[in-house]
C-alpha cells in the first residue's frame, strides 16, 4: 500500500476492504492446472505459480486470487545421456536433480545457488552462481523446451527453435502461464580448479575489472566493516582429481546454515549493537577463512551443488536483495559499496550482519529480461538475518544501485521504482510486455507487484 493510501486509511475517509487471502491449490497432474485456469474454472484471478517460495519479492504471492503451488509436480521424468538432456516437472528441487544426475555421471550446466529452489522457479525467474565457459549465466539458458498452461487454460509447448518465444518465456516470472514440464541441457561431469584469495577492498578494487572480465567462475564475500574480501575463483581443469563431496558440503553448511543460525542467536542475546557486530564480524572472518581457504581446491558443478535441499532452509528465511552492475565499472562500484555500508550504519544504525555475496555473471542474451543481456555483470546480494531496519536499508540499497547503473531481477531485487525497468531493459522490455499482453490480455497472471511494471 502506498504512503498516501495508508494515510487515507488511517484518517477514516477510506477504508481498505478485508481480504480473505488467496486460495492455494497444489496440483499433482498437469490437467489440474489446465482445469484451474480454464474457462469453466471456479478459481479466481489473479493466478500466481509458486515453487520453493524463495523469492525476495512479492513476485509469486498475492493477497487475493489463486496461488498454484507446483511443488507437488516433482518427478524427474527422463534422464537422456545420449541426447544430454533431462526432462523434469517444475516442482523438482535443484539439489535433488543434481544428485540424480550424478548417478548417471552428469551434471547441470553452470553453478547455481539455493538448492532448495524448484526447477520451475529457477528457469522462470533468475538462478545465478559462479558460471564460466559455455555454461550460460542463468539456468534458464539451458532450457531446450517447456510445456505450460497459458492464462487461458490451453496447453502449449515452446521449443528452442522458436527463438523469439523461448527468449520471452525464459525468465518470464510466471506471467505467461504455469509450467508443468521442462527439458534442460545437461553434460558429463567436468572438473574445475578452485583458487581462494583474501584481500582488502583496495586490493580487490585494483584487480576487480581484470577479474570481472576474465571468463572464470567468480564468487566472493564482502566484509565491509573488516575491510576483507574472500574470493572463490574457478577455472576449467580437466586433469583435476579429488572432487570429493564432503568438503563442499561442509563449505555450504558453514556459509548457508551455520552463520544465519548463529547470527540470529547472537542478535537475541547481545543487545548492544557495537558488541554484537564485533562478535558477528569475528565469526564471519573466521568462518570465511576456514571454509574458503582450507577445504576445497578442486570441484565440479555436481560436487559443489551436492548440498541437502534442507540445508539452506535458514537461507530461505533471510532478508536479501540482489542487484546487477556492469562488470566494466565494478572496480569503482565495490569501493562505493563499502562507503555506502558505513554511511548507512552511521545515519540509521542498521547494517547487514551477513557477508554480502557477489558473483560474476557472464553475458546471457537468451532471455529478454536477462540483466546481463548486453554485457557481463557482477551481482551483489546484500543479506541480513534482521527484520528491523531491513526495509529502509533495501530502499537505500536500491537508490545506490540505480545510481551506479544497476539492473534488477524481479524475484530477487527489492525496491525497484515502476518506471525503472523500462529504462534498463529498453526495447526488450517493451517487446516482452507486448508478448505478455498477447498471451494474457485479461491480466489473469498479474498480481499487484508485477502490475506496477508490466501493465
Amino acid at each position: 500500500m502506498s504512503e498516501n493510501a495508508m494515510r487515507l486509511s488511517r484518517s477514516g475517509k477510506y477504508r481498505s476492504p478485508v481480504m480473505a487471502g488467496p486460495v492455494v491449490i497444489k496440483p499433482t497432474r498437469a490437467v489440474e492446472i489446465k482445469n484451474a485456469l480454464g474457462p469453466e474454472s471456479n478459481y479466481a484471478a489473479p493466478f500466481r505459480p509458486l515453487g520453493g517460495n524463495s523469492a525476495a519479492t512479492e513476485c509469486t504471492s498475492s493477497s487475493v486470487g489463486t496461488v498454484i503451488d507446483v511443488s507437488g509436480l516433482n518427478q524427474i521424468r527422463k534422464v537422456d545421456p545420449d541426447g544430454e538432456t533431462v526432462t523434469v516437472q517444475p516442482g523438482v528441487r535443484i539439489g535433488d536433480l543434481v544428485r540424480e544426475l550424478a548417478e548417471y555421471g552428469y551434471e547441470l550446466c553452470g553453478g547455481h545457488d539455493l538448492m532448495s529452489r524448484t526447477i520451475g522457479g529457477a528457469v522462470a525467474g533468475g538462478c545465478i552462481g559462479p558460471t564460466f565457459g559455455d555454461d550460460g549465466a542463468f539456468l534458464s539458458s539451458q532450457v531446450r523446451s517447456m510445456k505450460l498452461v497459458t492464462p487461458a487454460g490451453k496447453s502449449v509447448e515452446i521449443r528452442s527453435d522458436q527463438q523469439n518465444l523461448m527468449h520471452a518465456f525464459r525468465m518470464s516470472f510466471g506471467m505467461l502461464g504455469v509450467i508443468y514440464e521442462i527439458k534442460l541441457r545437461i553434460r558429463p561431469i567436468r572438473t574445475f580448479a578452485v583458487t581462494h584469495r583474501r584481500c582488502t577492498f583496495d586490493e580487490f578494487g585494483a584487480v576487480a575489472q581484470k577479474i570481472a572480465n576474465v571468463d572464470v567462475g567468480l564468487k566472493f564475500f564482502l566484509l565491509p566493516f573488516r575491510d576483507r574480501v574472500y574470493l572463490d575463483i574457478r577455472r576449467d581443469s580437466p586433469g583435476a582429481t579429488g572432487t570429493h563431496r564432503i568438503p563442499w558440503k561442509v563449505k555450504d553448511w558453514g556459509e548457508s546454515t551455520v552463520l544465519p543460525h548463529v547470527f540470529k542467536s547472537i542478535s537475541r542475546i547481545v543487545p548492544m549493537s557495537g558488541v554484537r557486530y564485533r562478535i558477528i564480524d569475528e565469526i564471519s572472518q573466521m568462518t570465511q577463512g576456514i571454509v574458503n581457504n582450507r577445504l576445497v581446491s578442486t570441484g565440479s558443478n555436481s560436487t559443489s551443488q551436492m548440498s541437502s535441499v534442507k540445508s539452506d532452509d535458514a537461507a530461505r528465511t533471510l532478508k536479501y536483495s540482489t542487484w546487477f552492475f556492469p562488470a566494466a565499472d565494478f572496480a569503482i562500484v565495490v569501493q562505493a559499496y563499502r562507503d555506502f555500508c558505513f554511511r548507512i550504519q552511521e545515519t540509521s544504525g542498521f547494517r547487514c550482519d551477513m557477508p554480502t555475496v557477489g558473483f560474476r555473471i557472464g553475458r546471457d542474451n537468451t532471455a529478454l529480461l536477462s540483466p546481463s543481456f548486453d554485457e557481463p555483470m557482477i551481482a551483489l546480494r546484500a543479506i541480513s538475518t534482521q527484520s528491523k531496519g531491513w526495509g529502509d536499508f533495501a530502499i537505500d540499497f536500491g537508490d545506490f544501485a540505480r545510481h551506479w547503473g544497476g539492473s534488477p531481477l524481479f524475484n530477487q531485487t527489492r525496491e525497484v521504482p515502476p518506471e525503472y525497468p523500462s529504462q534498463v531493459f529498453g526495447s526488450r522490455f517493451s517487446f516482452f510486455r507486448k508478448i505478455r499482453r498477447q498471451f494474457d490480455p485479461e491480466n489473469r497472471m498479474m498480481n499487484p507487484f508485477l502490475s506496477q511494471y508490466f501493465l
